[in-house]
């Protein structure tokens, strides 16, 4: 697609992503085609190739995109806000409830099985993901630093990746399994832990 978009435009491909995201989500990557997204959409041939000119894998990869910034939107506002040990508890539930909402299917793993992760810019939306959420733990870390309930020389950096780390780990033992337990077990522990370096500070 070339030029830029008017808004009326941007509405629209929104509107097809997202679309398409739901169809996906109910259907799955394997079984859903062009005419699911257009049915769905109420979009004809020319418009989704208007929009997304390379057909499904395009469209695909900007349905990833919208699930790698939705991981993110479902944690908000307290991803955006963890300046108090209350903050990162809610913060915590609403991990959980996320994860375990989403069970055992994954959307944006079952995107990047459909579509390959070496596919030009694919790798690249998981990077900026996992970038984009670590940088938010840090920042909520620091601020912790900030009103004396972490200490000042703590790696804030090296926190954030190892919770991510562990996060991580957990959800892809429930993808496994179904079971929440290892993710619950690595949020406590990753909490617990900064709060028992945050005691030490005098």
């Amino acid at each position: 697609m070339r030029g830029e978009l008017t808004a009326k435009g941007k509405a629209t491909r929104s509107r097809i992503i997202e679309g398409a995201a739901a169809v996906l989500r109910q259907k799955g990557v394997a079984s859903v085609t062009l005419d699911d997204v257009m049915a769905r959409t109420q979009t004809s041939k020319s418009q989704l190739f208007h929009y997304f000119p390379a057909g499904k894998d395009e469209l695909l990869l900007a349905v990833a995109q919208f699930e790698a910034d939705q991981v993110l939107e479902d944690q908000q506002p307290y991803l955006g806000c963890l300046d108090s040990w209350e903050a990162w508890e809610q913060w915590r539930d609403v991990v959980i409830k996320r994860y375990e909402g989403q069970g055992d299917e994954c959307p944006l793993g079952s995107l990047f099985l459909q579509i390959g992760r070496s596919t030009p810019g694919a790798r690249a939306i998981v990077i900026e993901l996992m970038r984009r959420w670590q940088e938010s733990l840090a920042v909520g870390i620091r601020s912790l630093q900030e009103t004396g309930r972490l200490p000042a020389d703590l790696d804030v950096d090296a926190r954030a990746a190892a919770l991510l780390a562990a996060i991580q780990g957990g959800v892809s033992i429930l993808l496994s399994t179904g079971q929440s337990t290892h993710l619950r077990a690595a949020l406590d522990q990753g909490i617990t832990d900064l709060r028992r370096v945050g005691s030490a500070v005098p």
